[in-house]
């Protein structure tokens, strides 16, 4: 299996006891994922957000709907947090969402780590694309919300493991 890494950065002009409380309403997921996953939280009732909190959703991935099923696997406000995927499209998807304060601001940090089925057929001209894009997305509604007008950083690397 293919481990790949997506890390994505934006500066917000707000401080993290503020803005870690937005994260930490799972609601809000919905207002900064793309439309075009048609993404629906299923839990029946409000998720509290903490360590071990199970959140179970519904989107589609290129027209094809898919559930998923996450854990928050680290719950610390307001610095960090992990989902992990248990049930999904992916192989792997762990999720670190950092938030440091810097110059009276805040910056969020998000690294993903991942692997797909097919890695070598559909990594490169759809997987990393859409990854990539709903990360443009999400800056550009949290850059709105919050009226950043900071910087925006987002990198990709490769490893490898053994594992299959």
């Amino acid at each position: 299996m293919k481990i790949r890494e997506f890390q994505s950065e934006i500066w917000l002009p707000v401080a993290p006891e503020m803005l870690f409380p937005f994260f930490a309403d799972a609601a809000n997921l919905e207002t900064i994922t793309p439309h075009w996953l048609k993404f629906k939280i299923l839990n029946p009732e409000t998720v509290e957000m903490r360590k071990g909190a199970l959140i179970e959703y519904k989107l589609a991935i290129h027209g094809w709907p898919v559930r998923w099923r996450t854990r928050i696997s680290l719950w610390e406000p307001p610095n960090c947090f992990v989902d992990e995927q248990l049930s999904g499209p992916y192989q792997r998807w762990v999720h670190r969402h950092t938030f440091e304060a810097c110059d009276g601001g805040t910056w969020v940090r998000d690294r993903v780590e991942y692997a797909v089925p097919f890695d070598f057929a559909v990594h490169r001209w759809l997987v990393r694309p859409d990854i990539e894009r709903i990360f443009a997305y999400r800056s550009e509604q949290l850059r709105r919300r919050f009226e950043a007008r900071g910087s925006e950083r987002r990198m990709e690397s490769d490893a490898s493991t053994g594992a299959g």
